[in-house]
């Protein structure tokens, strides 16, 4: 496996630094440079995902991108890290990773390089390409796997939102719950015949709300990013 080989590789030059000396990091704090001497520590032993773009000072897309990361770097705080290694400094690295051309991104998690993208990509595409491999509150789901999950008829998704709301605009076949009231309808809950899988607008409420029947071992989830994330992913609204 790629991961595995760089594990490999990286302990063969552990200690053969190139020749060129280390440039002054001039790079923002929320992306941060690492090389050869550090990328173990740095990536390959986060706890958390870890972007890592390789580029070069000369690499004008890669200056086009730096913005963008820094945006992301803000978006995923606390959730994921996103680094930078310049392939002319850590030549051994690149080659590694069998980088051809630049900017290059790598998804690392667990130690391992689990995604990969080339290009001046998108910042909404480098963001999906990292976050289904951010670690989950307990019961969360992303909109596409509510979708399958309704499908196959494993899950039922449950709007907390006021009824009005509801009756304007719902996920298909949803049944409606208010969030205030859920924890006293346990027995209409259950009788759902399928996980309840709650949801409101943004996700917070129904987050708050499948959290607290979690604790009292009610089996539910909740939508992440609740009705909004769903249209965002384009999926049908029934009225």
């Amino acid at each position: 496996m790629l991961g595995d080989d760089l594990r490999s590789h990286h302990m063969i030059i552990g200690g053969r630094m190139p020749s060129a000396p280390a440039a002054a990091n001039t790079a923002s704090t929320l992306v941060p440079t690492v090389d050869e001497a550090t990328f173990q520590a740095e990536v390959l032993g986060s706890e958390l995902p870890v972007l890592v773009e390789f580029g070069a000072e000369w690499c004008q897309p890669c200056k086009v991108m730096a913005p963008e990361l820094e945006a992301l770097a803000k978006e995923l705080h606390g959730k994921a890290r996103i680094v930078k290694v310049d392939i002319d400094r850590s030549p051994n690295l690149a080659r590694s990773l069998r980088v051809q051309s630049v900017p290059m991104f790598f998804v690392v998690a667990g130690g391992r390089v689990v995604d990969a993208a080339v290009g001046a990509v998108p910042r909404k595409q480098l963001a999906a390409l990292i976050e289904k491999h951010l670690p989950r509150p307990e019961g969360a789901l992303k909109a596409p796997e509510l979708a399958q999950l309704i499908k196959s008829g494993r899950v039922v998704a449950v709007d907390v939102r006021e009824a009005s709301a509801y009756k304007r605009a719902r996920i298909p076949g949803a049944k409606h719950f208010d969030a205030a009231t859920i924890g006293e309808r346990l027995g209409e809950l259950f009788m759902l015949g399928a996980t309840p899988i709650l949801y409101c607008r943004s996700g917070d409420v129904s987050q708050t709300s499948a959290r607290a029947l979690i604790e009292a071992e009610v089996p539910v989830g909740y939508l992440d990013g609740g009705l909004l994330a769903w249209e965002g992913a384009d999926l049908p609204i029934e009225r």
